[in-house]
């Protein structure tokens, strides 16, 4: 056999597992199941860099090793495949955003074989395909049919609610949702009523339903975006202008599920800050709503939501969002002016930046003033952007006495600042939230304790028909609705203006094909562009679409049973799988994909479609790989560049330039300008011996900045199981982990040195059946223990410390047995799965089978010592060493070392005063 050619090998086993389905598995079988998941891949034209498969790895090594363990795995992959860049790339060149999707995916599809992951590609899903995205639909359907009856604390078909509208009227109905937007009437009254009154009254219930929001409008895309597609008022991609705007949108209801989200945090083992980011972001809180008349209509009132009710003595103003439905009304004539401007200037401004903007003070008086409800004064009514119309009632009662952003924005606009409690102190430089002391200035609760004070105020604002206590949460109810081409259609069509959910039986509804991928010219969106498609050819469907996050909701499901026509996963597969045990994925999903796919569940759960309480028991998440960039330093107004080393002589500008020709932070200066157009003319002050030194840098690894390595070029020079060992080898899987590829050659040796182990210096197999010695069996031992231990505490970094220790120990023992090696070729398997399979069919096995081996069972004995070399000391100083059995007792090794040639020689004829024996470690003479 000639030496270790990774790229024979990984070649010969990726077709043998393709061939051979050796990772396709059963919805049924006597092992124990486990259910490993990656959050699947939007297949952008870029591809792979290096920092993508991190996780990818990870989860392969514990699904390769959960087989060895005897379980049946699932570990399957599929492509989040409907997105905004395709349908900007269609815009921009007219291809069709399939043909694009379906390119790319082919190409991660290679480049994630090349990885010898284990997944089982016969469950392969695309959220792009009508197949899949037709369950999608029918799951909206069960939405749009459904209502939430806090009675029952579940979501029920909307039947169920006609029903005791048909009994009992609307009098007494709990269902979540805003009791503003519905309408009271009697059982008779519902009688009485039309088709169209009935579908008014009940579209106020449903799950999914239409309303007038607040969105991210981006005019250049013709599209909403998402608070994550935004960042400091301009869209993500592209770089266009974005404005908050009120338009119609299909929304889900999930703070139906608020409660049941808090509450099944406590259940699931996920990283605490993902559980603390959810629980921040839907913000429970126990408070009041309070209106605030107003003073020139006083039948009308402001509501605010506030936790501190017992600050309300010191409201000496209100705070609107600029977008607030009352704006317009209280702002009066001579503020006008400046209040249009302030409006205009908020809608440029996304929710998050508004949010985060803590610093800057910003708002406008409107001219008019409410009545504090309990002191009757009137407060005068400001519009501010740190109020958001989306957030509890678009409005706050500001007390700068108590919160730190009132503060400011009264010391700003030389507002009064009135104490509430004789607690509160130096109001004169900041704000005091403390709820200590006794109240003041309040005249109806002066004296009383803070919970004191809460209870009669609320009870006093119930009596008075002025407010109530109420609990509420921070979380929105999500917007569904986009206004885009590539993504699942709306499975709703119009009829005299009234929304009605198709037939189950005419899904999917395909998206049509149109001659644009823009918005139409009036201002409709793409699909308004499709010719001759209505719904059973007279009715208007919904022309938005559905957003990147409908498919991946709940597509950890449909791996379950991917092929099933008949239902989105069948009983029986749901009912074996359950729940995945193991969901690997990015932090930065917390409040969105990982949010909404167990808000999906929770509803399925509640029309008995799925058996478990959360979707993913475990959540790991991967750190991000950086890249190392490098940069070239342009003499200003030139097109000369400098030397790191003489570039504080000049005027530069640093730029990022590709690693590729960079070598050990040096540039290759003729491939810098054969590198783009613009370059080709380029000259260098080099360093003093005619090199261009680079600087450099770690951060993210992106195309933008030039520093990605690609895994294709490094899995042809060194190989997929160098890649794979070295990533894990990097660090701790959560943690940040810079990238260097120069590293790579470290654990390409050592895999080296591991076939050597097999295969000596004459390259032919070179195992033998003699028998273990035991040393040779404490090196594996070891290995094992470890290797168990790090995989099942997730630490795969020290897992390939300890192979590299291993190797290095039988390879000093001049190990090629049997006995050690083959258990060892098991052990790494998960990690080097390639090398292990050529190794385990050199040793005999049938070509495969390592993937059903058993992973080998530690036994302590062979870790305990024989014997124990103890340091023996005089008088604090070691003067030698002294061999002892292991199980000696301190009284038989005080004996021997008083009698030892070490004693007589150290001892200096001294007797000694005392012996002091620490077992297994070492002996302290005084003499």
């Amino acid at each position: 056999m000639p030496a270790y050619r990774p790229e024979e090998i990984e070649k010969k086993w990726q077709a043998h597992w393709k061939t051979h389905k050796t990772f396709e598995v059963s919805n049924s079988s006597d092992k124990p199941k486990y259910y490993v998941l990656d959050m699947f891949p939007y297949p952008s034209g870029a591809g792979l860099h290096v920092g993508h498969p991190l996780g990818y790895i990870a989860s392969d090594i514990v699904s390769r090793f959960k087989r060895l363990q005897g379980f049946n795995v699932l570990h399957p992959m599929g492509f989040d495949s409907f997105g905004l860049p395709a349908e900007q790339y269609a815009i921009q060149t007219g291809q069709h955003p399939e043909k694009t999707t379906r390119e790319n995916i082919q190409r991660y599809i290679e480049q994630l074989s090349s990885l010898g992951f284990s997944y089982d590609w016969s469950r392969e899903i695309r959220t792009s395909d009508s197949s899949y995205y037709k369950w999608t639909q029918w799951i909206f359907l069960k939405l749009f049919n459904s209502w939430y009856n806090l009675e029952t604390n579940r979501a029920e078909n909307i039947r169920t609610l006609q029903d005791i509208f048909g009994e009992k009227g609307s009098a007494g109905v709990r269902a979540a949702g805003d009791a503003d937007e519905r309408h009271d009437f009697t059982a008779g009254q519902w009688q009485m009523m039309t088709e169209k009154q009935r579908i008014d009254a009940v579209h106020p219930y449903r799950l999914a339903y239409q309303s007038d929001t607040y969105v991210n409008w981006c005019a250049a895309l013709g599209t909403v975006l998402s608070n994550d597609e935004v960042k400091d008022g301009l869209s993500e991609r592209g770089g266009y202008p974005v404005e908050r705007r009120l338009m119609p949108q299909w929304n889900l209801r999930i703070t139906a599920y608020a409660d049941r989200l808090l509450q099944g945090l406590d259940t699931i083992d996920w990283p605490e800050p993902v559980k603390e980011m959810q629980r921040n972001w839907i913000g429970r809180s126990v408070g009041a709503e309070v209106t605030f008349p107003l003073q020139n209509a006083p039948q009308q009132g402001i509501k605010v939501y506030t936790t501190r009710v017992d600050t309300i003595y010191g409201a000496t103003f209100m705070v609107l969002a600029p977008e607030h439905e009352l704006a317009a009304q209280l702002t009066t004539l001579e503020q006008k002016e400046a209040v249009e401007a302030y409006v205009l200037a908020s809608k440029r401004r996304s929710e998050r930046d508004r949010m985060a903007d803590t610093k800057t003070v910003s708002g406008v008086f409107t001219g008019s003033y409410a009545i504090n409800p309990v002191s009757g004064e009137p407060v005068p009514v400001w519009l501010a952007d740190y109020v958001l119309a989306g957030y509890g009632t678009g409005a706050v009662m500001a007390v700068p006495s108590g919160d730190q952003r009132d503060y400011l924005f009264a010391k700003h606009f030389d507002l009064p600042i009135i104490a509430v409690t004789d607690a509160q102190q130096n109001l004169d430089q900041q704000a005091d939230s403390t709820k200590e002391g006794r109240y003041i200035n309040s005249e109806l609760i002066n004296g009383l304790t803070y919970k004191e004070a809460t209870d009669k105020l609320i009870a006093w604002l119930e009596e008075h028909n002025l407010g109530k206590g109420k609990v509420n949460f921070r979380l929105r109810d999500a917007i569904f609705g986009r206004q885009r081409y590539w993504g699942e259609p709306l499975p709703i069509y119009y009829k005299e203006g009234l929304a009605y959910g198709v037939a189950e039986a005419d899904l999917p509804i395909v998206l049509p094909e149109i001659d644009e991928y823009k918005p139409t010219e009036t201002g409709e969106p793409p699909l308004g562009r499709a010719q001759d498609w209505k719904y059973r050819g007279k009715f208007d469907f919904e022309l938005s679409t559905m957003p990147g996050w409908a498919g991946s909701s709940w597509y950890y499901l449909r791996y379950m049973d991917p092929h099933n026509d008949e239902r989105f996963v069948s009983e029986e597969a749901e009912q074996y799988w359950q729940t995945v045990d193991l969901y690997m994925g990015g932090a930065e999903h917390a409040t969105g994909h990982l949010l909404y796919s167990r808000f999906w569940y929770l509803f399925l759960k509640d029309l008995g479609l799925v058996s478990g309480n959360e979707p993913f028991q475990k959540l790991i998440n991967q750190g991000m790989i950086l890249g190392r960039s490098n940069f070239v330093y342009r003499i200003n107004g030139t097109n000369k560049f400098v030397s790191l080393g003489k570039k504080d002589q000049y005027e530069t500008t640093a730029l990022h330039v590709d690693i590729s020709i960079v070598e050990n932070d040096f540039m290759n200066m003729e491939a810098f300008r054969r590198w783009r157009p613009d370059f080709a003319d380029a000259e260098f002050i080099t360093e003093d011996d005619g090199r261009y030194l680079c600087g450099w840098e770690v951060e993210k690894m992106s195309k933008n900045r030039f520093n990605v390595a690609n895994p294709d070029e490094l899995i042809s020079r060194y190989g997929a199981d160098t890649l794979r060992l070295y990533e894990m080898f990097l660090g701790p899987l959560e943690q940040f982990k810079p990238w260097n590829t120069s590293g790579m050659s470290g654990v390409s040796s050592f895999l080296k040195k591991l076939w050597r182990l097999f295969h000596p210096e004459d390259g032919q197999l070179a195992v033998t059946d003699e028998a273990a010695t035991p040393a040779e069996l404490k090196a594996l031992h070891k290995a094992i223990k470890k290797a168990q231990e790090d995989i099942e505490r997730f630490s795969f970094n020290t897992s390939v410390s300890t192979f590299m220790i291993a190797v290095n120990e039988l390879t000093a023992l001049n190990c090629h047995k049997r006995a050690i090696l083959e258990p060892l070729t098991v052990i790494i398997s998960p990690y080097a799965p390639h090398l292990a399979e050529e190794l385990w069919a050199e040793l005999g096995h049938e070509p495969g089978s390592i993937t059903n081996a058993q992973f080998p069972v530690f036994e302590e004995k062979y870790l305990e010592e024989a014997s124990i070399d103890y340091p023996i000391s005089f008088n604090g100083k070691m003067r030698g060493k002294m061999t002892f059995a292991a199980a000696a007792v301190a009284a038989d090794i005080e004996r021997e070392v008083l009698a030892s040639e070490i004693f007589e020689k150290f001892s200096e004829g001294k007797a000694a005063k005392k012996v002091i024996v620490v077992p297994g470690r070492m002996v302290n003479v005084v003499v």
